[in-house]
């Protein structure tokens, strides 16, 4: 559905979390699907879902930032994975026809936009 350029070239530039950077992004949607951006600045936050084409998908234990000793990578928030489709929730700050751009989001240049969604805190936001 699209394409994501960003500042990040490497997965070592990249943030460890999309919410950790306040670069600014941008996301390509194909003149294909730019009709299914009708109304999308009416919003502020999305869920933007992308294959992080730079993964190790042979990868399946990581040691978290946060950990001593190895996780399995489905205990964690790792980009590597065997079937890396990661997200990031990010905060649009304008549109220009068919592409957005936004801040908060952790993707290496050329990656492949899966899918757009609004952030509903409602709906997305665990229970505590």
């Amino acid at each position: 559905t699209g394409r994501i350029h960003s500042p990040y070239k490497t997965v070592k530039e990249a943030p460890r979390q999309g919410k950790l950077s306040d670069k600014f992004c941008e996301i390509e949607i194909f003149p294909a699907y730019e009709a299914a951006l009708l109304h999308v600045e009416d919003g502020k936050y999305y869920v933007v879902l992308y294959f992080a084409h730079k993964a190790d998908r042979t990868a399946l234990q990581t040691v978290p930032p946060w950990a001593k000793e190895p996780y399995g990578v489905f205990a964690s928030r790792s980009p590597h994975r065997p079937n890396p489709i990661n997200l990031c929730v990010v905060k649009l700050v304008r549109r220009e026809k068919n592409r957005l751009f936004v801040i908060g989001l952790d993707a290496i240049d050329g990656s492949s936009l899966i899918d757009i969604k609004p952030y509903v805190k409602e709906l997305d936001e665990a229970e505590v």
